[in-house]
């Protein structure tokens, strides 16, 4: 690809044929992991980029959430934009009842500028601490601190299974946390993995959210059904099926199995959550909660 910085993967797009779900989706489903990239002329990206998205527009977006039974949708900002919110903001800003935004900041951002994306359908703020220190811990929290007052909620990207005493940190912030992907740690690791516990009680005792997406990121099989993912899945609906979301994850950017149809992600759902009324709570009366439609 012309312009491309060198040794940086450049990713796939998804499947261009998704199917539908085999089971029936209920009405006013949201997915609410997902992302929007390019025009690459209009938003630049950040030179330090871990990958190069595909082109990934609204139109498409709007094809797989209209296949797939999704009446609503949570756009996530990427991080190959940094904190520049444009892309992300710009598609929720094309249907604002239908969309919510959860945009990347830090501790530069001003009041105004969070009202201003309030306004424009943020809900959340987005934090990689995959490979964090302290001093990015210390400016999640300052900024866990600066979005309490607007309802936002604070979401993740960690693996859980490393982080250290998880439970005491996030039980301390003054907004619910959102864990991406599962908590984002090996599947082979188990449910009985000391970090995954601490998430488990953090969504017992009501301060954590966690996210059915990503299953591909953390499991040891080839394609889907992700059998190995089965069980950490469950283990969240458990813990408390009232603070569980499910996102595609579309258009799966730099992960690391050969790309699946969509439908066969969405599927995993119905084996997760066999009785439809957990599936409506996951799929529906739990995301227009969390983001407020």
């Amino acid at each position: 690809m012309t312009g491309t910085p060198p040794q940086i993967p450049v990713c796939a797009g998804p499947d261009p044929t998704p199917r539908k779900p085999r089971f029936e989706m209920p009405p006013l489903a949201c997915d609410c992991h997902s992302h929007v990239f390019g025009p690459q002329a209009q938003f630049p990206m950040v030179p330090d980029r871990l990958y190069t998205p595909p082109e990934a527009s609204l139109d498409s977006y709007e094809n797989l959430l209209k296949t797939l039974g999704f009446q609503r949708a949570v756009i996530v900002q990427p991080s190959v934009y940094g904190t520049d919110n444009r892309a992300t903001l710009e598609a929720v800003a094309a249907d604002p009842k239908r969309f919510r935004a959860v945009v990347v900041v830090d501790g530069s951002v001003t009041d105004e500028e969070l009202r201003q994306m309030h306004d424009h359908g943020a809900r959340g703020v987005r934090a990689n601490l995959l490979f964090s220190g302290d001093k990015a811990m210390a400016e999640v929290r300052t900024i866990a601190d600066r979005i309490a007052p607007l309802g936002w909620h604070l979401q993740v990207l960690l693996d859980i299974s490393t982080f250290p005493d998880p439970h005491t940190y996030f039980s301390t912030l003054p907004v619910q946390t959102v864990f991406d992907h599962m908590g984002h740690f090996p599947a082979a690791k188990g449910v009985g993995n000391e970090g995954f516990q601490a998430l488990l009680h953090l969504m017992q005792d009501g301060k954590a959210w966690s996210k059915l997406s990503g299953a591909y990121r953390i499991t040891g099989r080839a394609s889907p059904p992700y059998d190995d993912v089965t069980a950490i899945a469950q283990a969240l609906i458990a813990a408390n099926p009232d603070q569980v979301v499910y996102g595609t994850d579309w258009p799966h950017p730099h992960i690391p199995v050969a790309m699946p149809n969509d439908g066969d992600l969405l599927d995993g759902v119905a084996i997760w959550a066999p009785d439809a009324a957990t599936r409506q709570a996951i799929l529906t009366d739990n995301p227009a909660r969390l983001y407020g439609f």
